[in-house]
């Protein structure tokens, strides 16, 4: 029972991490006079910003254990994690839309889950199969769809969005494991700030971009402009980054490697929810069936990570 406990508490903090991200996909798509790495840097100012500000006053007591591994840990992991995955889902979301990029990111649940398969505790492949399949079947058939109602016609445009969207889902299969297996070795930190100490991090690096990125174009936006781009930017940066990476630090604490990659297609059901309220539209059948198959896989493989339940004999 305590094993059940501690499962549906690590669900409950990947789901809220799960919705928490399904917002990143929409600010793209309310900044369009920004370019994919132009969004990533301002949003990642803002949430080096908020994380400086929230351990200012903890700093030393959060950094004395803390190694030169560790640091180079969160350098990476911020880099390729953090501002290259959002850089490339940005990109993605104004090239192709917020359904093929989610989507496509939405196979991140399958290739955590495989690189997990050999942990002490996780389940078995052949027990994850069937979710596996329902899970890769309803992004097959929700992409399938996607692709052939496809209304735009220019195909280099199309390439150059699935292959960002290709390359975020690589990124972010590669820091949901990496982040994971780091978090076990640094347990004199807490989730939340790891999140945070991971947010300066991101920061530092996009304030070194912001220069290269923006440049000379202050004066091609009105002020007005730049203080929507700010607000949206630090709005996904306090939701998404800050709470919805402090949930995911927790899940992965309490969750398998396996059960964590799949409580991630959360994320893309959040998405999609999110892309039909921006385009005025509800699901169509083949989105229906995709989205129940992407549930069913989830459910599943829920069910497969239960503890067994042990009766006293009589």
């Amino acid at each position: 029972m305590f094993a059940d406990r501690l499962l549906l508490k690590g669900i409950g903090y990947g789901v809220c991490a799960g919705l928490c991200w399904g917002v990143i996909f929409l600010g793209p798509q309310l900044t369009p006079g920004l370019s994919g790495l132009q969004f990533a840097v301002i949003r990642f100012l803002c949430y080096g910003a908020i994380s400086a500000a929230l351990l200012m006053p903890r700093w030393r007591r959060v950094c004395v254990n803390l190694t030169m591994a560790d640091w180079k840990s969160l350098f990476w992991l911020s880099l390729i994690g953090n501002l290259i995955y959002y850089s490339l889902v940005g990109t993605g979301v104004q090239l192709v839309g917020i359904a093929t990029t989610s989507l496509i990111v939405g196979l991140i649940p399958v290739f955590v889950t495989l690189a997990g398969r050999n942990d002490a505790s996780a389940v078995s492949l052949r027990k994850l199969f069937p979710s596996l399949c329902c899970a890769v079947g309803g992004v097959v058939l929700i992409s399938w769809r996607a692709l052939i109602n496809s209304d735009r016609p220019d195909t280099l445009t199309n390439i150059a969005g699935i292959l960002c969207a290709t390359g975020a889902l690589v990124t972010w299969s590669w820091f949901a494991v990496s982040n994971a297996r780091r978090l076990v070795q640094v347990a004199s930190v807490s989730s939340h700030d790891w999140a945070l100490l991971a947010g300066l991090m991101t920061g530092a690096q996009s304030l070194l971009l912001a220069v290269p990125v923006f440049g000379f174009e202050a004066g091609t936006h009105s002020i007005s402009e730049w203080l929507d781009f700010l607000w949206v930017a630090a709005g996904v940066a306090l939701l998404s980054s800050v709470v919805g990476g402090a949930c995911w630090n927790q899940a992965s604490r309490l969750l398998p490697l396996a059960l964590s990659g799949q409580v991630l297609v959360i994320e893309t059901l959040a998405a999609l929810v999110f892309g039909f309220l921006w385009e005025h539209r509800l699901p169509d059948k083949y989105e229906l069936a995709a989205i129940a198959l992407l549930v069913t896989g989830v459910v599943w493989c829920l069910n497969c990570h239960r503890a067994p339940l042990h009766f006293p004999a009589a």
